[in-house]
């Protein structure tokens, strides 16, 4: 289902993205964008002698990819007015290179907006491994707007 309006949303569903594999070069970009060139993200030398024992990705990006894997769940395509922002946002496992990610996510609150227009959906978002290990986990607000209540889409007759 796409373009969820905020009355759409069902508090405590859960929905899974699609599966994405991590590569080495994917880690190396996001270092130079974001001038997070630490070696512990790309020089294998170096990570061999670091208790990872090879290089990691930024907690960020994973953050990032959480993003990017909802965002072609086209949950809110057409509907979403914009992020409100990110909390209790914990890096709780490294990711790998080849490692195999997907989303996981639960709508975990609602309330309307003070505009009438739109409402603001709480969601927990977590980012999974291929071992099903919770490798970084979010609570994400979502600004939504709200359906219209006008008599042509409610199939009431006109005023």
């Amino acid at each position: 289902m796409a373009d969820l309006y905020y009355e759409d949303v069902v508090v405590g569903e859960e929905r899974l993205s699609a599966l994405h594999t991590v590569t080495l070069a994917d880690i190396k970009a996001f270092a130079e964008i974001t001038l997070d060139d630490h070696p512990l993200h790309w020089d294998e030398e170096f990570c061999r002698s670091t208790v990872y024992g090879r290089p990691i990705a930024h907690g960020l990006y994973g953050l990032s990819l959480m993003e990017g894997l909802k965002t072609k769940m086209g949950l809110y395509l057409h509907t979403s007015l914009g992020s409100l922002g990110w909390d209790e946002v914990r890096f709780l496992k490294p990711i790998f290179p080849d490692d195999t990610v997907h989303v996981k996510l639960r709508s975990a609150h609602k309330r309307k907006s003070r505009k009438p227009d739109r409402g603001v959906v709480t969601e927990q978002v977590s980012l999974l491994n291929q071992h099903a290990d919770v490798v970084t986990e979010a609570r994400h607000a979502t600004l939504l707007l709200i359906r219209s209540e006008s008599p042509i889409t409610d199939g009431g007759a006109e005023p």
